[in-house]
């Protein structure tokens, strides 16, 4: 199985890294992809350019085998829509291979407003990365959505290649791109959110001020 983690990554950051290194390891996925989007659909537009998004993402993973950049939704124009990256991967990896769709928390909460959700999980499984302990408020409506596809472990995601849903719980940093932003725009300094490789990178570009 594969993992799968988009987002704009403006900048990425340890909030990314730590929950998906644990999906990794707990799931035994082969590796985690990341996928910066081009044109957000549901959020506001990246400040960074892709081009800067990209390298800040490349520089934030080197070292760690299991993680790679894809940055197909950077080449493919128009906005960024989880199922048409979906649709490409399974064509790329066949129709045997799992991939898990790493969603965070809130994210999932708005999963059915998402451009054709449940064709979405016909592609993949949903792995939803929570706090431990957490007990997450979901409406009615995707509540019933989910009862029938929920599993409990690792072992029941590997039985198929997607239609699940597995809440997994993660070390949740309180980290987040805009506050990294605006202490990068105050003149303060953002060390120990993220890496140094790429604080050095958003130093060298001027970025955010």
């Amino acid at each position: 199985m594969i993992g799968v983690l988009g987002g704009t990554f403006d900048p990425i950051h340890f909030g990314h890294l730590r929950p998906a290194l644990e999906i990794r390891q707990d799931l035994g996925l082969r590796e985690v992809r990341f996928i910066p989007l081009r044109q957000a659909v549901h959020r506001y537009q990246p400040l960074a350019s892709a081009d800067q998004r990209l390298v800040m993402l490349q520089a934030a993973v080197a070292g760690e085998a299991a993680f790679r950049v894809d940055d197909r939704e950077l080449r493919r124009a128009g906005a960024s829509y989880t199922y048409d990256t979906l649709v490409e991967l399974r064509a790329e990896l066949g129709a045997e291979e799992g991939i898990c769709l790493l969603l965070g928390a809130d994210a999932f909460t708005g999963f059915l407003s998402w451009y054709r959700p449940s064709d979405i999980l016909e592609l993949a499984h949903l792995v939803v990365m929570r706090r431990p302990g957490d007990a997450m408020m979901v409406a009615a409506d995707l509540r019933v959505w989910v009862e029938p596809r929920l599993c409990l472990s690792a072992a029941e995601l590997d039985q198929a290649p997607a239609g699940l849903v597995l809440f997994q719980d993660v070390t949740q940093l309180a980290i987040s791109a805009t506050s990294i932003r605006r202490l990068v725009a105050e003149g303060l300094s953002p060390r120990f959110l993220l890496p140094d490789a790429v604080i050095a990178l958003i130093e060298g570009a001027g970025l955010y001020r």
